[in-house]
């Protein structure tokens, strides 16, 4: 059996970006719009990774970008994380080998950046990897093994922060590394004005500035685990009667949704109050983290904009791959005690919301490309 690969001179001048879940389109978003801008050759691959692909769509209206140029449909009826895998890898190969792009950029640490890395890899593609040397040291994660393996195997590493480059340089990588910030910040500093004249979340839910927690939840960690995702309710039923003047908001995600009916904790969470409402679009989110008093999440992403919008964020896990946050003064770890959520929540109540964003200037997404194009 003959096994194809590409050669140097069999590459044309184009870049590929590879996107698969929400987070990834917000941050990706600010490239594709660069290298458009520019009149740079690009296509983009959706990896399908996320439940829905229509649950996509408002991202790429809400971010003005163009659909995908390939979108991947078996993904979605992969369960294991192996399988899942396997499948992106095997989708993303066989474009990569018909559109033959000198740089593959994937972004993070889903089964999808590493499907991507690989075919790459394999394919002698070179591979930039956005959002690299992220570390939580928590094996638990499989978003911990994802990264390090890409990390390993990219040429390009776009680290966020200097601490994400000192990990890199820690582990021995062998790509070259470029410290540009994170392009969340190139993300939340383009749209958010656009957020607040356009969105009208607050009304529709009927919200006021500062009267309530925004709540998010999906980490296979916390969620697939009926003890960890009980205690984790049992903690934010006693914060909605503890705080009665504010409301409580959970934009659900489809697995944990999944989760709580498996584990019939439905009917605690409408015991409390608790006000559930479909995932909603990126500007409509941007609003929602902005007026909140306060963000509880398990989402690295949101530690990020939280941090970004002067948000106080409590973070539900016993570790973070964004450290920076923390040492900034925007966001606590308390793990998912109910106990140390509470007392999490009361501490980052009385902090004033003053911090440095440590993530950048919002000028990543052209440093990025230029280093692809040798342009510095």
């Amino acid at each position: 059996m003959e096994l194809k690969t590409l050669h140097e001179d069999q590459l044309q001048d184009k870049i590929c970006v590879l996107i698969g879940t929400r987070p990834s389109i917000m941050k990706m978003g600010p490239i594709i719009q660069e290298l458009t801008k520019r009149e740079i050759g690009h296509f983009v691959i959706h990896a399908g990774q996320h439940y829905s692909f229509n649950m996509d769509n408002v991202f790429f209206n809400d971010l003005l970008l163009s659909s995908p140029n390939y979108r991947l449909d078996t993904v979605k009826d992969q369960k294991l994380h192996g399988e899942q895998t396997a499948e992106m890898l095997k989708g993303i190969e066989r474009i990569l080998l018909k559109e033959k792009p000198k740089v593959i950029l994937v972004c993070g640490d889903a089964n999808f950046n590493l499907a991507g890395a690989l075919a790459g890899r394999k394919l002698r593609i070179k591979v930039g990897h956005v959002e690299s040397g992220l570390r939580s040291n928590d094996w638990r994660m499989p978003e911990e093994h994802n990264r390090v393996m890409i990390d390993h195997i990219s040429d390009y590493l776009y680290a966020p922060t200097e601490q994400a480059r000192d990990n890199l340089i820690e582990d021995n990588v062998k790509g070259k590394i470029f410290v540009f910030g994170n392009t969340i910040v190139d993300s939340v500093l383009q749209y958010y004005e656009k957020a607040n004249n356009e969105s009208q979340i607050m009304r529709e839910l009927d919200l006021t500035r500062d009267k309530y927690y925004l709540i998010t939840l999906h980490r296979e960690e916390n969620v697939d685990f009926e003890n960890v995702l009980r205690e984790i309710i049992e903690g934010l039923n006693d914060i909605s009667k503890q705080y009665p003047n504010i409301q409580l908001v959970f934009p659900i995600h489809p697995r944990t949704a999944d989760r709580l009916r498996i584990f019939n904790l439905e009917e605690r969470l409408h015991e409390s109050g608790i006000k559930l409402i479909e995932p909603v679009g990126y500007l409509d989110f941007l609003v929602l983290i902005k007026n909140a008093r306060l963000v509880l999440t398990d989402s690295g992403g949101i530690q990020e904009e939280s941090c970004i919008l002067h948000t106080p964020c409590v973070t539900i896990r016993e570790t973070t791959e964004r450290p920076e946050t923390v040492e900034a003064g925007s966001n606590i770890i308390v793990g998912t005690s109910k106990e140390r959520i509470k007392s999490g929540v009361y501490t980052m109540l009385n902090k004033k919301r003053i911090w440095k964003n440590p993530f950048g200037d919002g000028t990543t997404s052209k440093k990025i490309v230029n280093t692809i194009l040798g342009d510095s």
